[in-house]
């Protein structure tokens, strides 16, 4: 088959836009790529206050089932409900969450410590877990000349030097934990905000991601999205129902075990919940370490007690409250968990799950969506 001299032109013509159109595709994929690697942690966190506003959403549509109110008045009443639960938690166990917390911290370094000289002894070398290393500096003698002026420092005081070089690392390390505070309660500040904003006018926000998608494909756009919130919905209401059982039984079978600090242990068993799998085993770890002070059977006992909570979420509760709304394989789950948390730490671990439903809900709508038929 020949092609006419007056279709080569047109034929070049169009190669030559294909492959315009391809690199402009490849740059903008490769520029996209580079973007979210940089900006990866804020947009972790614009997604968990997403994730919040869902959640806000679900419980509003949830009370609207019970009470026919605007949406704005629902929203309002569940924000209040929870403020009222916050600050009654903070009134009634605030104390004893601070003091739980700080005698947690301290049991958990020293049997930390203690397991660290358990495992020296038996030849084993834990030199790489870098714990316990350090000496305090009130254990060290001023015996050796100082910096400064060469000879030793007279009736045990340092010398100018060491002073200002004590003060500059005590204001490092001050600015160091301001800035720390302050960025820790800007996030929380950010993931309330947007949590809100998006709950107030869900409708707004969804129809402007419709808007950017192209004018013949918004129906499958309004489709995938449709099933994405449900799946987010569900799987939430859910998982708030398994961290509140998580942390109230861990809470109740350590102070019957008589575990100090079962109170704290229990919220943090709880919040970890929101991590599956490897949520639970942090939680478990501190929960042996915190019971080591209290005797082997005590250690023993928390840890059947971690045992039988982990079975009761993983074998009762979640399937019966997300009823397969989120059908993913536990290793397809933790590869990508482990995969998040090393690239993108924290964040990326706790958002791993939702992450990956988001990702599954796409596959399978374009596993199962037929093309319409081309007009003849």
């Amino acid at each position: 088959m020949t092609i006419s001299r007056d279709e080569r032109p047109s034929t070049r013509n169009d190669l030559a836009w294909a492959i315009s159109v391809g690199g402009i595709g490849v740059v903008l994929f490769t520029a996209l790529l580079v973007f979210t690697w940089y900006f990866a942690a804020t947009l972790l966190l614009i997604f968990a206050g997403l994730l919040f506003g869902v959640a806000l959403n679900a419980l509003t549509n949830a009370l609207g089932r019970r009470v026919h109110l605007p949406h704005t008045a629902r929203l309002a009443i569940v924000c209040v409900v929870l403020a009222l639960m916050l600050a009654g938690v903070a009134y009634l166990g605030g104390a004893t969450i601070a003091e739980q917390a700080s005698l947690l911290s301290k049991t958990i370094k020293s049997q930390i410590t203690n397991v660290k000289s358990f495992l020296d002894s038996h030849g084993v070398d834990t030199s790489f877990f870098d714990l316990g290393s350090a000496a305090p500096a009130s254990d060290a003698t001023p015996t050796e000349p100082s910096p400064s002026t060469g000879a030793p420092p007279k009736n045990g005081l340092s010398g100018a030097g060491a002073l200002a070089s004590s003060g500059g690392a005590i204001v490092s390390q001050t600015f160091k934990l301001l800035l720390g505070t302050i960025s820790a309660v800007g996030n929380i500040f950010i993931v309330l905000f947007l949590g809100l904003a998006f709950a107030a006018q869900p409708s707004i926000y969804h129809d402007g991601l419709l808007f950017l998608a192209p004018a013949r494909h918004r129906t499958r756009v309004a489709l995938i999205i449709d099933r994405i919130s449900e799946t987010l919905e569900r799987w939430l209401i859910a998982q708030i129902v398994v961290m509140i059982a998580v942390g109230v039984v861990t809470w109740i079978g350590l102070a019957l075990i008589g575990i100090p600090g079962s109170f704290i242990l229990g919220i943090q068993a709880g919040l970890l919940a929101f991590i599956p799998t490897v949520g639970a085993i942090i939680a478990g770890v501190i929960v042996v370490l915190a019971s080591l002070a209290s005797g082997w059977v005590a250690a023993l006992s928390a840890f059947l007690l971690f045992l039988g909570v982990h079975a009761m979420e993983s074998y009762v509760l979640t399937p019966l409250l997300q009823r397969q709304a989120l059908d993913i394989p536990p290793a397809t789950l933790f590869a990508f968990q482990i995969l998040l948390g090393v690239v993108f730490g924290i964040w990326g671990l706790a958002l791993a799950l939702p992450l990956v439903a988001i990702a599954k809900v796409m596959i399978d709508h374009f596993k199962t969506y037929e093309a319409p038929p081309l007009a003849a």
